[in-house]
Formats: structure tokens, C-alpha cells, sequence
């Protein structure tokens, strides 16, 4: 008996050690494709992807005869063994302070079924891949790195230039179509206080100017000249702040890729935002407004920036102020 005993405390230890030593192997909240190339074996691969079906699709790349430039006349394709979600699946309706209001975050039940259901295992690093063409696919990663982080997971980056980068390098693809598997990812705490913004959140913001409102949409919504069709009205949060989707990226050989650190800072700076203070970031339901919380919170590590996950959708749901819409006749 006591050898059995002292057998199983060794396999448990051993377990222990190599979650330890997969704890911090990741550099930073965002990696280079040649960081990730060099270090498949030590983290899971999730691809963050609304087009499902480009996961199988063979992908087509182009060569300038004159220059050599390489540009993707298809994409498709995703890295070997990874794994696959969508982030609209990811999401759903939520009654909030008696209203159904949509594209929320799950609850942190129904999201860790999700998460293992798209075969997301625990004790290992998460390393989320956007399609990487644009900032709308981008954000999506990012929304789910968000909700990831709310449900307590730590150890998670996202592939810079995404899977277009990875490609246009001429790395090792799979067209293989996704193998079912279930995943033991778990919730290791509810930290929605910490990253999720309210209504009343978000209001206490513009009565007293306790966080910066920051926008993350265009500047022709933010200014009222068009809208979403789940948004009731024109215009943006009083006092709000436009940090717009073309300033959240630069191209870079055909993908787009994360600014510096410290053009990041600069760049708040002149938005007239405290990378530093309290913020909360919203676009019309969630999505693009990822984006600004994960500079603010994951690059520049400011802990005090929030996501208001219902955003301009469920602000006027609840037929609360908006200002800034221009006449439109």
C-alpha cells in the first residue's frame, strides 16, 4: 500500500511539474509566427474565424513577376493540430435588468461547455490565430481572448499578422478538416467585476468622469452618420473618446499587425485617453471594442480597463442619452 501511495504522489507531482514548467512559457500577450514555429509542441493553437468553411479550403498565394511580393489570391488553410471557433458561436442573449440583449458573453457555465466542447484543453498556453486580413477579424480573436481572460485564464496570446502571415511566410499548413474532440478547459475564476463594464458603469463614467469612454468604431458612426440596425440611435456616448478600427493596426506584407508599445502610448496620448487610468471601451455590441481593451489592458497593462460587452446596443435599448449625431439632411 505504501508503495502504491508513494507511486501515485510521484505520477502527481510529475503532473504538477509539467503544468508549471507550460505556466509563463508564452513571451508576451502577442507573438511573431516565428516565435510560434519555434514553439508548436508547447502550446494549443485555437483559430479564431467567423468563414468556417476557409479552414479546409486550400489557399492560393501570388507572386509579383516584377517585385517577388507575395499576396493571397485565396485564403484558407489552418496550422497543423489546431483548433477552431467562432466567435459569433461564442456568443449569445442575455437578459439584462429585464431586457434580452444580444451577442453577450456567455455564462460561465454555458462558456466552459463551449470552450471544451471546441476541444480546448487545460494546463496549456492558448495561442488564438485570426485570419489577420483585416481589423474586424483581428477584434474577433480579441473578443475571445476577452471573454477567456473574464473566466480566469491567464496564459493566452494572439499570433501577430494571424494565419495570412503564416501563410504569406510560406509555413507549414493543414487543409485536414477538424477531428471532434472534447476538451477539459476549465474556469479558474469569474473575474467579471474586474473586465466587464455595465450601464450603470458606464453611466457612473459620465456623471462623475470616473473612466475614459472609449470608442472603437468608425468615425462616420461615432459622428452619427450611419448606424447598426440593432443600435436605436445615432451618435456615441457623452464625452466618449474615438479610438477608430484604422488606427488599430498598420499592414505589414499583406497582413495586419499590432503597433509598438510605445506608439500605442503616443498614439492614446493624443486621443486624449490615460493609458494609465480607468477605461471602459465600447463599439455596438462587444466586438470591435476588444480591440482598445486589449491594447490598454494586455499591451500597455492597464488593469483598471474595462469592455462594456452590450455596448451602443444595449445603451439604447434602454433608451439612455447619446449625443454627437449630426443632421443628416
Amino acid at each position: 500500500m505504501k508503495k502504491i501511495v508513494k507511486q501515485l504522489g510521484l505520477a502527481l507531482w510529475s503532473s504538477l511539474g509539467a503544468l508549471a514548467a507550460m505556466a509563463g512559457v508564452l513571451p508576451g500577450p502577442v507573438i511573431s509566427s516565428q516565435w510560434l514555429a519555434d514553439n508548436l509542441d508547447k502550446v494549443q493553437v485555437v483559430e479564431v474565424r467567423s468563414n468556417q468553411k476557409s479552414f479546409t479550403l486550400k489557399p492560393e498565394i501570388e507572386v509579383d513577376a516584377k517585385s517577388g511580393k507575395k499576396s493571397l489570391a485565396e485564403f484558407g488553410g489552418h496550422i497543423p493540430n489546431s483548433r477552431l471557433v467562432d466567435m459569433n458561436a461564442l456568443r449569445g442573449d442575455r437578459v439584462m435588468g429585464g431586457l434580452t440583449v444580444k451577442y453577450m458573453i456567455p455564462e460561465r457555465a454555458a462558456f466552459e461547455k463551449m470552450v471544451q466542447a471546441a476541444g480546448v484543453d487545460a494546463g496549456k498556453p492558448v495561442v488564438f490565430v485570426p485570419v489577420g486580413q483585416d481589423v474586424l477579424d483581428l477584434d474577433e480573436a480579441l473578443r475571445v481572448y476577452w471573454q477567456f481572460k473574464v473566466y480566469g485564464e491567464d496564459e493566452m496570446a494572439v499570433l501577430d499578422g494571424g494565419m495570412s502571415t503564416w501563410l504569406l511566410e510560406g509555413r507549414q499548413y493543414s487543409v485536414e478538416p477538424l477531428t471532434a474532440k472534447q476538451g477539459n478547459w476549465v474556469s479558474k475564476a469569474d473575474r467579471t467585476a474586474q473586465y466587464f463594464a455595465t450601464s450603470e458603469d458606464v453611466a457612473k463614467a459620465i456623471a462623475d468622469k470616473s473612466a475614459t469612454l472609449i470608442d472603437a468604431r468608425d468615425g462616420k458612426q461615432f459622428h452619427g452618420l450611419v448606424k447598426r440596425d440593432y443600435v436605436g440611435a445615432f451618435g456615441h456616448l457623452e464625452g466618449a473618446k474615438l479610438f477608430g478600427m484604422d488606427l488599430m493596426t498598420a499592414s505589414a506584407g499583406g497582413a495586419v499587425k499590432f503597433l509598438s508599445t510605445n506608439t500605442y502610448r503616443s498614439l492614446l496620448a493624443a486621443l486624449g485617453v490615460d493609458a494609465a487610468g480607468p477605461s471602459i471601451s465600447y463599439c455596438n455590441s462587444g466586438h470591435l471594442s476588444a480591440g482598445p481593451w486589449f491594447v490598454e489592458s494586455e499591451i500597455l497593462g492597464n488593469k483598471s480597463a474595462k469592455l462594456y460587452n452590450g455596448s451602443m446596443h444595449e445603451w439604447t435599448l434602454e433608451k439612455r442619452n447619446v449625443v454627437g449625431g449630426v443632421a443628416l439632411k
